[in-house]
């Protein structure tokens, strides 16, 4: 009898951890939509598509008269609504099954907390007129957001046991290009989110310089916007390149650190490459919606490399009580370096 109730109660863990595993797939792609949409409905101006009305559309539950706006932006409007709802029961079923795990419940906030306040921002632009410079928050919250989301994900579905994450530590050299690359990525995503709002995106009608045949500073605001926007993602692609460098020379024993700066590489790459192809298409759409999920899923691997980073101390010490102290170089406890291969 009693291993009848031990055979039962495994079979519904099981269950219930594998129910855990396909709702945060769903709500991870729910997020990836409302990014997209969030970028859609900035590139197809359809911001007052309900008017300066929020929730509801032009005043309506049901509004009488459609337009194209109007249903680009009360579809964003039901995905994001349809995103905090299972954002929230995410955070709550990730608490309850997986809060042992240090990063979970953190994440869990942050993932609700931050895609409460782009829900806040985006009504806030709608019932009252909002700068541009402010307007330009926005994707980015909704990228921290996103971020939370897939990191918990990748918790729910033990990603790091199969990189056995927890004997990975990482010296303060690559500590320094994850946490500094990842900073500076937000930096990029407002620039760009700026050009989106200013309606910059083809002020200049060359690239890479605003105009090929004749070099010069920018002239006028929006010429600042877009070209100060192209020399902040050139120095982006310069230090990932860099840094794929190094970890292609010193850190291919490193599997996830090696892999996770070579798909960096490939992202920031395609993300570049279509920044500059929306120039010669002169901003088709569908370009534009890419160059929104190059930088999504660029965020998010650097995302869970600075997760991985943030346990590296603690891994450190770990290894050093388990081995012999030539391993691991302890000056005291702030200062916990693996020893990197020889140059």
């Amino acid at each position: 009898m009693e291993q009848n109730n031990l055979a039962t109660e495994k079979k519904v863990g099981l269950l219930v951890k594998s129910s855990l595993k396909w709702f945060a797939v769903l709500t991870t792609i729910v997020m990836l939509f409302i990014l997209l949409g969030g970028a859609l409905v900035t590139k197809t101006d359809s911001g007052m598509g309900c008017g300066r009305s929020w929730p509801l559309c032009n005043g309506q539950l049901i509004p009488d008269k459609i337009t194209l706006e109007l249903v680009i932006e009360l579809s964003h409007r039901l995905v994001s609504g349809a995103g905090g709802f299972l954002v929230l029961l995410l955070s709550y079923m990730s608490w309850r099954e997986i809060g042992h795990i240090r990063e979970a419940r953190f994440l869990s906030v942050l993932s609700f907390s931050f895609l409460l306040l782009q829900g806040l921002i985006g009504a806030a632009a709608v019932l009252w007129s909002q700068s541009d410079f402010v307007l330009a928050l926005h994707f980015g919250i909704s990228l921290i957001s996103f971020a939370s989301v897939f990191l918990l994900t990748l918790l729910i579905f033990e990603v790091d046991k199969k990189f056995e994450a927890e004997k990975l530590i990482v010296d303060k050299r690559m500590k320094f290009h994850i946490t500094g690359v990842l900073a500076f990525s937000l930096f990029v995503v407002y620039t760009g989110a700026l050009v989106r709002h200013t309606e910059s995106s083809l002020i200049c009608k060359d690239w890479p310089l605003c105009i090929n045949d004749s070099p010069a500073l920018p002239s006028n605001l929006y010429e600042w916007v877009q070209m100060g926007h192209r020399a902040i993602a050139g120095t982006i692609f310069l230090w990932v390149s860099y840094v794929t460098y190094i970890a292609h020379k010193y850190y291919k024993n490193q599997k996830v650190i090696y892999g996770g700066w070579i798909a960096a590489f490939i992202l920031v790459f395609l993300q570049v490459t279509a920044g500059a192809f929306i120039i010669f298409s002169r901003q088709n759409l569908y370009i534009a919606l890419s160059h929104a999920l190059f930088i999504a899923c660029f965020f998010g691997v650097m995302s869970y490399l600075m997760l991985l980073t943030s346990r590296s101390k603690k891994n450190a010490l770990a290894k050093l009580k388990g081995s012999s102290p030539n391993t691991v170089n302890v000056h005291n406890e702030h200062d916990i370096t693996p020893t990197l291969p020889a140059r």
